[in-house]
């Protein structure tokens, strides 16, 4: 079907310029949603969309509709709206290349997937919950679908599909007056979602959570668990945008060749990575997609590329043009980054220490600067290479750079969450401030 109205959008939109680029996408949706243990709502969601960027007297158009019976209008639009710009010499479009081979993201599974199935496997999730003397706040099971297909007029014609699957859940423990929430979730391209175990993890977290006591403010070794290392890293991560590093909004600018992070620590982007949560054949403008090393043993060696961006600096797009949908243009993003450390630590190396589980307030951390405040949740002491206990109520503050200049990993799971492949971090001398 993509490939029928690609036809009929190519024919349109060739009627007001030689120099065009149709994306479309066609996607289902299976989700089950609950508040406590009562399943109260599910749904099942087809969508499909055309999306059209037009390049005539060096302007750029764009138009999208939801409505594939309003391709010749649509096409009309992307033209119209280019008469609206600014000529920019920069704008272009992909050209053939060979596409890569990307392993496992697509579950033909989904298909047999029943409304029945995933009520069950949530009703599972949510009596380990209940069974182990914790309380559902929330939970979610979700499965998609989805088919993108991009072709333009220098020849490429780029097809890519995939699935996801994704359970949360969402707990309170309970002990006498005092209450401790805790979350946690687990993605896959493939139906291998181990959610009894996630369940069982997220009610010891919360468990563990209760009876916390006060901590000393000081400088000590910390442990970041998953959600707060990608809390605080999202931020560092925009410095490598070609786009913040173009507009001045990067401390990384003029830094190539540097150490920026510690020698342990080389970075990647990897859009071709097996089984990767945003892995694919190619970005959202239809170049083949890449593995971009960020960081080499501790050097800066190179930035996150669109098309646009790298015409701007006389270099080739590392295939990171993302677009969340249809209905918008491509902008610089991140595919899979992998924090791949040298040398990690064991807990029981840890004399004296704290361990966050996630941080609150990240979003306000100064994205040039790297500088941040944030509110520990689910944090604990750390004494003789044991958990202690939990702590009630701290901060932290620092600057993100100076972090990973002072870091290893924590010998731990790698697991994907979001953009970001990394195990737990341990970090030097961090600011803690008790409450």
């Amino acid at each position: 079907m993509l490939y029928e109205l690609a036809e009929e959008a190519k024919r349109e939109i060739s009627k007001y310029s030689d120099d065009y680029e149709i994306y479309l996408s066609s996607g289902k949706v299976l989700q089950l949603d609950s508040q406590k243990t009562d399943l109260n709502f599910a749904k099942e969601e087809f969508d499909i969309g055309l999306g059209i960027r037009v390049i005539k007297d060096g302007r750029l158009g764009f138009a999208f509709t939801t409505d594939v019976s309003r391709i010749a209008e649509t096409a009309e639009n992307a033209y119209s709206n280019s008469k609206l710009n600014v000529a920019d010499e920069y704008f272009s479009f992909a050209v053939p290349e060979k596409l890569p081979v990307v392993k496992n993201t697509c579950d033909n599974r989904y298909d047999d997937l029943e409304l029945d199935e995933i009520i069950e496997s949530l009703k599972s999730v949510l009596a380990v919950v209940e069974d182990n003397g914790c309380q559902v706040s929330s939970g979610v099971f979700s499965s998609s679908y989805g088919e993108n297909l991009i072709v333009n007029s220098n020849g490429v014609e780029a097809f890519d599909k995939g699935t996801g699957f994704g359970i949360g859940v969402s707990i309170n423990a309970i002990d006498g007056d005092e209450l401790s929430t805790a979350y946690d979730s687990t993605s896959s391209n493939l139906y291998d979602l181990d959610g009894e175990k996630l369940a069982l993890e997220v009610c010891d977290l919360a468990k563990s959570s209760l009876g916390g006591e006060h901590i000393e403010t000081g400088d000590m070794d910390v442990v970041l668990d998953y959600y707060a290392a990608i809390g605080l890293l999202s931020n560092f991560l925009t410095g490598f945008s070609a786009e913040n590093i173009q507009r001045g909004r990067s401390r990384l600018i003029g830094k190539t060749g540097e150490m920026i992070t510690t020698e342990n620590l080389s970075i990647y982007d990897d859009g071709t990575l097996d089984g990767g949560l945003n892995s694919g054949v190619c970005d959202g403008e239809g170049t083949a997609s890449k593995r971009t090393t960020l960081v080499e043993d501790g050097v800066l060696k190179g930035f996150l590329y669109d098309i646009y961006t790298a015409n701007k600096d006389g270099v080739e797009s590392t295939s990171n043009g993302f677009r969340g949908s249809y209905a918008g243009i491509p902008s610089v993003g991140s595919s899979n980054v992998i924090f791949d450390f040298k040398n990690s630590i064991d807990i029981s190396e840890i004399d004296s220490g704290f361990l966050t589980t996630s941080v609150l307030g990240a979003h306000t951390a100064n994205p040039i600067t790297g500088d941040f405040s944030v509110e520990c949740s689910n944090a604990f002491a750390i004494e003789n290479g044991e958990i202690a206990g939990p702590v009630k109520k701290a901060m932290m503050s620092g600057n993100i750079y100076d972090i990973l200049s002072n870091c290893d990993a924590l010998k731990s799971e790698v697991k994907q969450k979001g953009s970001f492949i990394l195990p737990k971090v341990f970090a030097r001398d961090v600011r803690v401030v008790g409450n």
